[in-house]
């Protein structure tokens, strides 16, 4: 489990089963921001999927938490043929209304954190081409285009690399 504090408010945890439809929501409302005519797969079953990713063996979903309710949530695992070094960030979302107070740049940290105590050396991620906002909080963390995955014709993603620092 990690567990940080900022101004003694936020909390990053690791998510539990139980708050899987708390985290569907938020999901929801986060991916609604960006996608005009829409959110794709909205009768998707999404408390479902965020059950399954919660429960992987092989993955992680952290979530910060501001008095007692989940504002953010990240979801990480290595992807299937990739290097034991590289981890995939599969979902990061702040809830809307927590924007630009911090909390993505602590959750994006103990995502990193976590991936250098895993021994991970790069991260990868696919963001939405309409979703600039997205694509600016990344390019501030430190994220650029990834130079082996360049995105294909009439694909609506651009995937993106960050080189996970070592230890101080």
């Amino acid at each position: 489990m990690i567990s940080e504090r900022v101004n003694g408010a936020l909390v990053i945890r690791t998510a539990l089963p139980a708050e899987t439809e708390a985290i569907a929501d938020l999901h929801l409302r986060a991916r609604s921001t960006y996608y005009p005519d829409g959110v794709p797969q909205a009768d998707f079953d999404w408390t479902e999927a965020w059950r399954g990713s919660i429960e992987r063996p092989d993955g992680q979903v952290l979530c910060a938490v501001v008095q007692g309710r989940i504002v953010g949530i990240a979801s990480f695992r290595t992807p299937d043929g990739a290097p034991a070094d590289t981890v995939k960030l599969f979902q990061f979302h702040v809830d809307p209304g927590h924007w630009r107070a911090g909390i993505g740049t602590s959750l994006h940290a103990a995502c990193a954190e976590q991936w250098r105590a895993d021994r991970r050396r790069a991260a990868v991620l696919d963001v939405h081409v309409d979703n600039r906002r997205a694509q600016a909080f990344y390019a501030r963390q430190g994220w650029v285009p990834d130079p082996e995955n360049p995105p294909a014709e009439g694909d609506h993603h651009l995937f993106l690399r960050f080189s996970v620092p070592p230890r101080e």
